[in-house]
């Protein structure tokens, strides 16, 4: 089966001609999701991302095998073929010999990484990053997913983390812009508001001092 990743730019010859690796790697993400689509995969994350976690990170062996530059392309190649090709989909071992071909298997992480970023972003999911006090229950987790969901419109992916400091409450990052809302940071604006008040009565004390006199 032949699909378009073919496309996919080869290694430049320069060291300085070549982008960045997150920028590289983006390039042959979006190639891998449209071939995806145009030849009807369904869930073309899985291979790839159980590739890379549980091969790939399981087996250094064969990790430096397959992204060496003394292992050849030809070498490359035929272990694709003798030990991924029957365990995984044919489109899925395509893509590791355009890979190949272009020595960019090195990449394979970051191009997982940043498959999943652009698949979030098609399927209008978006990632959130929730910290609280203690852990959240499944109910109040998708009490926050649902309030975000109507409040945005995407569909939200938790991503929750413990912080005791917070003493209560959340806090919601959704992009750039975070969302506070910790009992840590209420006493905070409390005792800052009572520190304001406070030295506001005492410079009307001195006012009223300094127009009695």
């Amino acid at each position: 089966m032949t699909t378009h990743i073919e496309q996919a730019p080869v290694r430049p010859t320069h060291v300085l001609a070549d982008p960045s690796e997150q920028a590289v790697a983006r390039v042959y993400a979006v190639s891998y999701l449209d071939a995806a689509q145009q030849a009807g995969q369904h869930d073309p994350l899985e291979d790839l991302e159980s590739f890379v976690s549980e091969v790939l990170g399981s087996s250094r062996d064969f990790n430096s095998l397959l992204t060496s530059v003394v292992t050849t392309r030809e070498q490359k190649a035929e272990l694709i073929d003798r030990i991924v090709k029957p365990r995984a989909s044919e489109f899925f071992t395509n893509f590791l010999h355009v890979l190949a071909r272009h020595e960019r298997l090195d990449l394979l992480p970051v191009i997982a990484q940043q498959a999943r970023l652009e698949f979030d972003v098609r399927s209008n999911r978006k990632r959130v990053a929730v910290k609280s006090a203690v852990p959240l229950s499944d109910e109040q987790s998708g009490a926050v997913a649902e309030r975000l969901r109507s409040t945005f419109g995407f569909e939200p992916i938790l991503e929750t983390q413990v912080d005791p400091s917070l003493l209560g409450g959340l806090v919601v990052q959704v992009g750039d812009t975070v969302y506070d809302g910790s009992l840590r940071t209420q006493l905070k604006s409390l005792k800052q508001r009572l520190r304001e008040r406070y030295l506001n009565e005492i410079q009307s004390g001195r006012n009223r001092f300094s127009i009695d006199g």
